[in-house]
This record gives C-alpha cells, structure tokens and sequence, in this order.
C-alpha cells in the first residue's frame, strides 16, 4: 500500500504522545508531513523525537487530562487527534474512561475531522478487571460524544525500547532458571510501528474508517513460555524456564514491588488475541511483521559476548 498523504499539512494532536506507542505514532504521522502537537504531562519526554522533524513541524504542550481546560487548550486549531493514554496503575475510569470521552466531545467541538481511541483486546464492559472494564467505558464515552471516532484494539505491543519484552530479556540474561507467569497464555504480539501506521491510515481517512473498532493484532500466536524460550535462544543462553502454579501466581500478584500486578495477571490469564469478530490490522492497509524479525538483532546486547557469542539451536 503505498503511504498515504491525506495528513501532509494537516495539525493532529497526540494526547499521551510521549508514551511508548505516541514516539512511533509521531514518527509515522512526521513521515506523512502532517504537523503535530505532542501533549503530555511530561512533554520533554518526546524530546528525541525533535531531530525528525521539520522547522515548525513539531510542537510540545502540557496537558493534563484530568483538567479539561489544559486539554481544550491542546486541541486548539487541530485537524485530528488521537488518545494514547494508558496505564494499569491509577484512576484507570478517569484516565481510560471519563478522560477520554471529555477529549472526544471537545475535538467535536473544535470540529477536528478525524478521532482515534487506542483501546486494547480484550476491552469488556462486563470485566472485573479494572483495565479492561476502564477501556471498554472508555470506548463508548468516546463515540458517544465523537461518533465517527477509530477505535484501536492492538494486541501487546513490542519495539526495541519496550517495556515488555526487555522486562523478561533483563531477567533471562541475570538468571540461571526462571519462573514463567501464564505459561499457556497466548499472545499476538504486534510491533509498535505496525500499530503507529494502523492509527495513522485511520486518521488519514476518517470518512472509510471512522466509526468503527479495529482489533490490531500481530502475525502470530505464541505463548508466554515461547516467548521466553524465543528471548532465551537469542540471547544465545540456555536457561531453565518453568511455569509457575496458579495459586503461587495469584499470591505473588498481590505483593508490593513484583513486577506483575493483578489486572495484568488476570490479563494474560485470559490471552491476547484477535477474535476475528471485528475487522483488523489488513482492513487498516498494514501488513504486520512478525516477532522474529527483529528479536535476534535486538537481544545481541543481551548475549555474553555480544553479536560474537555462538549461535545456540532454536526452541521448538
């Protein structure tokens, strides 16, 4: 598909645009030449992003979203926008949810064309689980108040400055053995630049996308223990990984300072995966790159000698 230019000129906002997923938002909308304006409680966060940009094509404010006035001030003058906020820890209904929908209703009136809403699989009303009960509110207090909005369901992200698969690299390159939480868990792990450019195609064309939910989801199914085993092999270690009991994990899940919290543990329980019910990443014009494109050239800094070390046999 070649790149759309629908965006060139254009001022899109990007509300949270200093996470991880907002840098490889940014630097798929600057390719496009659209103007954008990262707002953030911590813009200098986005910083790095300023050498790919041209003169007066980036813009940095201070928002926060849990004050409407700050927010309106973001949207001020925008063509677009896009809501990237996301957290597992917090007021997630008021950072998922009731932020959300204020920052759609006023896009609709500023009169933006274009909205975005990056949600998550898994997104259920009905769940116990307060990340995913807080995005699926999130979803309808959006397009209640900006009908034509995009909604974005991606599956976990991953990208070489990731938070995800560096946590459980970090770990494999200290440890001799190593307990894996949800071993059966399945995941469809997409990388954050295929997500970036899914939010981009969407923005670029409102009239074709707006209004619906996109699931975005990666090439492949694995679970957890593969992701691990896949992590390991290109490290080039041999490491003893084994599945964690169901109880020790729920217990280990409510102690201070693990790396894992509860939500997130219910979370992986339950898989990341595509339903297939809804339209998904291809519908957006992306064709997602699978995993192990990118795992051995990002875990040589992981490897004992680095990129000299002997290549050990893959996991099946």
């Amino acid at each position: 598909m070649a790149r759309e230019t629908a965006l060139e000129g254009k001022l899109v906002v990007l509300i949270g645009g200093s996470g991880f997923l907002g840098k490889y938002v940014a630097q798929a909308l600057l390719e496009r030449g659209a103007r954008l304006r990262i707002a953030s409680r911590n813009p200098r966060a986005a910083w790095p992003l300023r050498p790919l940009a041209n003169l007066g094509q980036l813009q940095f404010v201070h928002c926060d979203v849990s004050k409407p006035a700050s927010v309106a001030a973001a949207m001020l003058g925008a063509d677009a926008a896009a809501y990237l906020v996301g957290a597992f820890k917090g007021d997630l209904d008021e950072l998922h949810a009731k932020a959300a929908g204020r920052a759609a209703a006023l896009a609709a009136s500023e009169g933006l064309d274009a909205f975005a809403y990056v949600s998550a699989l898994g997104a259920d009303a009905q769940s116990d689980i307060g990340y995913a009960n807080s995005k699926a509110k999130g979803e309808r207090l959006v397009l209640e108040a900006f009908p034509n909005a995009t909604i974005l369901r991606p599956s976990v992200l991953f990208g070489e400055d990731d938070e995800f698969v560096n946590r459980f690299a970090g770990l494999i390159a200290s440890l001799p053995a190593l307990p894996v939480f949800g071993a059966g868990a399945k995941l469809q792990p997409l990388h954050a630049y295929d997500a970036a450019e899914a939010l981009a195609n969407a923005l670029s064309y409102p009239r074709h996308h707006g209004g619906q939910t996109y699931e975005i989801a990666g090439p492949e199914v694995i679970t957890m223990m593969e992701l691990n085993q896949r992590i390991a092999v290109s490290q080039n270690r041999q490491r003893l990984l084994f599945p964690v009991p169901e109880g020790i994990e729920t217990i280990f899940a409510t102690l201070p300072g693990t790396p894992i919290t509860r939500d997130q543990l219910a979370l992986l329980r339950a898989g990341n995966v595509a339903g297939g019910t809804l339209p998904g990443i291809s519908e957006l014009g992306v064709t997602p790159k699978p995993l192990a494109v990118f795992l051995d050239r990002w875990m040589t800094r992981f490897r004992k000698n680095g990129r000299f070390g002997t290549k050990i046999k893959a996991v099946r």
